[in-house]
């Protein structure tokens, strides 16, 4: 079995910055794809970005310049630095990772949230 836990998360003033952490944990053989989504209340969850295993890159448009995806491979650990922040980046942030267990075959595992707030 994997785990996600993520932390970071809080309330941020406009123009801020956070950063969240999610480490997968358990009988992880390999780990693929990491990346992080987000649900603003009455929206649907969205991708934030993604980062492959050998450090390729993709961002939403709406976080392009702003936030940055890392990941530490032999922790199996995937970051979100998230600076500028607005209002409209309030949501529930979500890590998840495409994951090789040791027994049991490859699945797409999700972290249980972590919330984010932008306010002054």
């Amino acid at each position: 079995q994997v785990q996600l836990v993520e932390s970071g998360g809080g309330l941020v003033q406009p123009g801020g910055s956070l950063r969240l952490s999610c480490a997968a944990s358990g009988s992880i053989f390999k780990t693929y794809a990491m990346g992080w989504y987000r649900q603003a209340p009455g929206k649907q969850r969205e991708l934030v970005a993604t980062i492959t295993s050998d450090g390729s890159t993709n961002y939403a448009d709406s976080v392009k310049g702003r936030f940055t995806i890392s990941r530490d491979n032999a922790k199996n650990t995937v970051y979100l630095q998230m600076n500028s922040l607005k209002p409209e980046d309030t949501a529930v942030y979500y890590c998840n990772a495409d994951v090789q267990r040791y027994y049991g075959g490859r699945r797409l595992n999700w972290g249980q949230g972590t919330q984010v707030t932008v306010s002054s």
